[in-house]
C-alpha cells in the first residue's frame, strides 16, 4: 500500500513539473512573439522615417528650384530657369542635379535639423 502512495505521489510530481515546465515555455513563446512584433515595427518605423528624410529632401530641392526660379523672374534679363537635371557629355540630360542653396536646411522626422 505504501508503494502505491509512493507512486501516486511521484506522478503527482511528475505531473506538476511538465505543467511548470509547459508554462514557463508559453511564456517564453509570448515573450520571442513580442520581440518578433518589436523587431517588426521598428523596421516599418525606420523604413518610413528614410522614406520621410527622402521627401523632406525632395521637398527642399523644389523649394530651392522654386526659389531660383522666382529670383531670375525678378531681374530684368530674361534668362531661362535653371535646369535641374545635368548635362552628360552626349548633350543629353542625366539624373536630376541636387543643388540645395547653403541655407536650406533639412530636418529629420521630429524637426530637428539633419547636419551635412
Amino acid at each position: 500500500m505504501q508503494a502505491i502512495k509512493e507512486k501516486l505521489s511521484d506522478m503527482n510530481a511528475i505531473r506538476k513539473a511538465k505543467a511548470a515546465a509547459k508554462e514557463e515555455e508559453k511564456a517564453e513563446k509570448e515573450y520571442a512573439k513580442a520581440r518578433v512584433e518589436v523587431a517588426h515595427e521598428v523596421r516599418m518605423a525606420r523604413e518610413k522615417e528614410a522614406e520621410m528624410d527622402f521627401h523632406v529632401a525632395k521637398a527642399a530641392d523644389k523649394a530651392a528650384l522654386h526659389e531660383a526660379k522666382l529670383s531670375s523672374h525678378s531681374h530684368d534679363e530674361q534668362q531661362p530657369p535653371p535646369s535641374s537635371y545635368a548635362a552628360t557629355p552626349d548633350g543629353g540630360a542625366d539624373l536630376p542635379a541636387t543643388s540645395r542653396p547653403p541655407s536650406a536646411t533639412i530636418l529629420d522626422a521630429q524637426g530637428n535639423p539633419i547636419s551635412q
